[in-house]
């Protein structure tokens, strides 16, 4: 059988032909140089050093090259990684497509597509529900290929569109349980929020920050959008639904430690913010229990504070759960 990259265990040696999905050269404590990497294909990412490195190394081995990786899993302070033996340059003639090293969401992209445009039916405030068709519009290529973030944050091929339908869904229940939610209103914050990630990433092959991304930031880029958007359809620049609007997206971080330029100030925008860190965090812990062996305790989990969570022995429910890939 097959095997890849995340199908190998620990003091396992391993010899297969992935990508490099980031790249960096460093100095060690004693001032030596090695390119600290991660490397992926369809199955996920795992780190590995590659040392006694030098400049031609940095330019042979950067981000999105596909390579032949030969090395041994193992792990190092709680977190699993490849000891590496030796890396070489796959050529274009030897016939490996980029997107097979690419992990994507587990749910197609016009299911997707279908799903979220049946919510924006639901968004009844005309200001709000133009803005967001104009959006979707404009930016639908990006919006459904595109990850929702770096590392971390569903980081796959068509995560930004699967984090927005999930928080979608988790946003429904709320508003058919609690009368007083504007549901126009959360719907329009869910589907735009991360929008900007468009803007602020690369794509889905070594995912790397843009230019905007690292000077402006996706909370600001989407407020400039829907400025740009409401421009463009006539729409009072000054009137209160457009105000909310964009509070919605610049505050949907929560607190300012996490990036918010403000506060949460209404309703559903506090539940915005909410909506959007349960499901980062659900599909964190998922993402390493189903990488864990039943009976045992996943790996570090930086996004949440470090916290190892443990999969139970008689664990069903992540075999009936989408598979994050």
């Amino acid at each position: 059988m097959y095997k890849r990259l995340l199908d190998y265990n620990d003091g396992e040696e391993l010899e297969l032909v992935v990508l490099i999905k980031n790249s960096q050269l460093r100095h060690t404590k004693k001032g030596k140089l090695y390119l600290a990497m991660s490397f992926g294909d369809s199955s996920g990412e795992i780190r590995g050093n590659f040392w006694d490195a030098n400049d031609q190394d940095a330019s042979t081995f950067n981000s999105g090259t596909i390579v032949e990786l030969n090395g041994k899993r193992e792990e190092y302070q709680g977190q699993p990684q490849i000891k590496i033996y030796s890396l070489r340059v796959v050529g274009p003639e030897e016939g490996y497509d980029l997107r097979q090293f690419i992990k994507s969401a587990p749910e197609k992209v016009a299911d997707m597509k279908e799903e979220i445009n049946q919510y924006v039916f639901e968004i009844l405030n005309p200001t709000w529900n133009r803005i967001v068709r104009f959006l979707l519009k404009k930016w639908d290529k990006r919006f459904f290929e595109f990850p929702a973030g770096k590392s971390n944050h569903h980081a796959v091929r068509g995560g930004l569109a699967y984090h927005t339908l999930s928080m979608l869904r988790d946003a429904k229940g709320l508003v058919n349980n609690y009368a007083q939610i504007n549901r126009s209103l959360l719907y329009a914050g869910c589907i735009l929020h991360d929008m900007g990630k468009v803007l602020e990433l690369t794509g889905p092959a070594a995912t790397q920050y843009t230019n905007e991304g690292n000077l402006i930031g996706h909370l600001v880029l989407i407020d400039e959008q829907i400025m740009l958007a409401a421009q463009q359809l006539n729409i009072d620049l000054e009137s209160e639904d457009l105000l909310l609007l964009r509070h919605m997206v610049l505050s949907h971080h929560g607190k300012f430690e996490y990036g918010s330029p403000k506060l949460p100030a209404l309703l559903e925008a506090e539940l915005l913010h909410r909506i959007d860190d349960l499901d980062a965090s659900i599909y964190a812990i998922t993402n390493a229990l189903q990488h864990t062996r039943p009976g045992n305790f996943t790996e570090n989990i930086m996004s949440q504070g470090g916290r190892k969570f443990y999969r139970p022995k008689d664990d069903e429910s992540l075999a009936k759960s989408h598979k994050l890939e």
